[in-house]
């Protein structure tokens, strides 16, 4: 990341929340159409009466700039190039449901439960400002993951919003009918790419240029999207909706910095065999959310390009690919392409803000093991004796507190450790198979995303659900019965837990039996 920093110098970062709103509660009832008891105000300090006000864009179809790869072919394309629109200023203005009279608007935002809370904002507020309010209204720990989704229903697609842009210009987009929404929720995937480039883009789907295929640095892959005069090029097979039909056919797709295209010949990357479908200028790349029964694709990892006026489904390139990893691949650099180096502000901003904050140190050598059972104290320098007190004091600590538990309610210790995990965060309790691998999808396929539940084929156990490799897989967590005393345990007794915690504990440190550790925990919050 080194290199990386050093390409980007001067790159300014933007002001945080709290310099540009103050939050207060407020007693309203019903604003521009929400019903809520409780409304959040967000009212700019230094906004000038005669702030800015937001303007209506008129999509633009042709393409901006003709170069050698674009070369008009006899082959019909899946995607053909709609007619210029033309509506007038006017009539987009009366169009947008957002009134554009005052600089405070209302916006309401759902969560996964489907709570929702009205908000009062500026015009000018970031999709990373209506998080930071959101954290701070729910007491959520902050850790730069939380994002705000846009999730347009009438055409089964959604999309993470970037945390630079305008909330209200994006819900300028909707129509008056649409049942669209903002969510509120994790996406540890956001800017995973920045810090393992390779888990993104396979070598075999990358080409840095014409004559190298394959990737050999890393910080070099990402620093040539973020270089506005070079572009890696992404090129592999994608399945394509036809125009007006059902049937879906696979093509040769390739992306440079000039659009996207598609192959008319095989494989083949010459001019004259590229067909152009699409620029990033004005479109943004979303997910199906149910490619195979809403769209008839042969997969369910489909995705699509829609530009910014359009609001039917006729007008989406639709695309599908064979499994996460490509569409991952190929969404990402799409991100990329478009957004460029305001993305890689986007993720080194808040780290600079917790760099400029002063915080206590936690370095390895504050902290050391002590032995106070003899005359003298001293230090536990060996690492495997120090492992075996902390183990022991531990486990001395969680008897303890389960003999607390259990003095107040039932005599049996067992019970007690079964309550101890309903309160974390982690825990989902009925849970099924599938809405626990959505909820991970949802919230970032990267490597240690998890959430424990309970197992709905055997009321007895639990199920660790954990993401590998951008693949979800379930463990089953036995409870072992040990002369009446219960414990859990994830590889047949071997390794054994008094309970969850110590199990979650133990494998946020350890890989043991599993692909890898747990880091990050699935969160559904009510607002």
């Amino acid at each position: 990341m080194s290199d990386m920093s050093n390409a980007l110098d001067g790159i300014h970062t933007s002001g945080s929340l709290s310099e540009k709103a103050e939050i207060c509660q407020s007693t309203k009832g019903n604003v521009s159409g929400f019903s809520h008891p409780a409304l959040i105000s967000l009212r700019p300090l230094f906004l000038s009466p005669n702030a800015q006000k937001n303007t209506a864009t008129v999509c633009k179809w042709n393409r901006s700039n003709k170069g050698e790869d674009s070369v008009a072919s006899p082959v019909p394309k899946p995607f053909p190039e709609p007619l210029p629109l033309a509506v007038s200023h006017s009539c987009c203005e009366c169009l947008l449901p957002w009134t554009k009279a005052s600089e405070a608007q209302v916006i309401k935002v759902y969560n996964e439960d489907n709570t929702s809370r009205a908000v009062e904002v500026p015009s000018d507020i970031t999709a990373r400002d209506v998080c930071q309010l959101f954290v701070l209204k729910n007491h959520c720990i902050d850790d730069h993951s939380w994002t705000l989704f846009e999730h347009l229903s009438h055409l089964g697609i959604e999309r993470s919003i970037e945390d630079h842009e305008s909330v209200l210009e994006v819900l300028s987009g909707w129509g008056m009918d649409t049942d669209s929404r903002l969510y509120f929720r994790k996406n540890y995937a956001k800017y995973e790419f920045f810090k393992k480039p390779l888990d993104f883009f396979p070598e075999h789907m990358v080409s840095i240029s014409s004559e190298a295929n394959g990737i050999t640095n890393p910080s070099q892959l990402i620093q040539t999207f973020l270089n506005s005069s070079t572009c890696p090029e992404i090129h592999g097979h994608l399945h394509a909706k036809e125009q007006s039909r059902k049937s879906w056919k696979k093509f040769y797709f390739v992306m440079r910095r000039s659009g996207l295209y598609f192959s008319t010949k095989g494989t083949s990357k010459e001019p004259r065999h590229l067909q152009f479908i699409v620029d990033f200028s004005d479109s943004e790349v979303y997910t199906l959310l149910s490619a195979k029964k809403l769209h008839g694709a042969p997969t369910d990892y489909g995705f699509c390009v829609k530009s910014s006026q359009c609001n039917s489904a006729r007008d989406l390139k639709l695309l599908c690919a064979d499994d996460e990893q490509t569409r991952t691949c190929w969404i990402t650099a799409m991100r990329l392409l478009k957004y460029g180096t305001q993305l890689y502000q986007n993720f080194i901003q808040p780290h600079q803000k917790q760099k400029a904050s002063p915080m206590r140190s936690t370095s390895e050598n504050s902290l050391v093991a002590m032995d106070f059972s003899g005359q003298k104290s001293r230090v536990i320098e060996n690492p495997s004796e120090a492992l075996s007190v902390a183990v022991e004091e531990g486990l001395s600590w969680r008897r303890k507190s389960v003999h607390r538990l259990s003095s107040h309610g039932s005599p049996q210790s067992s019970v007690s450790n079964i309550a101890l995990h309903l309160a974390q965060p982690w825990f989902h309790s009925k849970l099924s198979r599938d809405e626990a691998q959505r909820l991970i999808t949802q919230q970032g396929l990267i490597d240690g995303v998890f959430l424990l539940r309970d197992s709905q084929s055997n009321p007895k156990t639990f199920v660790l659900s954990l993401c590998h490799m951008q693949r979800i897989k379930h463990f089953q967590i036995l409870p072992v019965d040990d002369e009446g005393e219960v414990f859990y345990s994830l590889d047949d007794a071997h390794t054994r837990f008094t309970d969850l915690i110590q199990l979650v504990d133990f494998y946020q440190l350890n890989r043991g039996v599993l692909p890898c550790k747990l880091k990050h925990h699935c969160v559904r919050i009510t607002l």
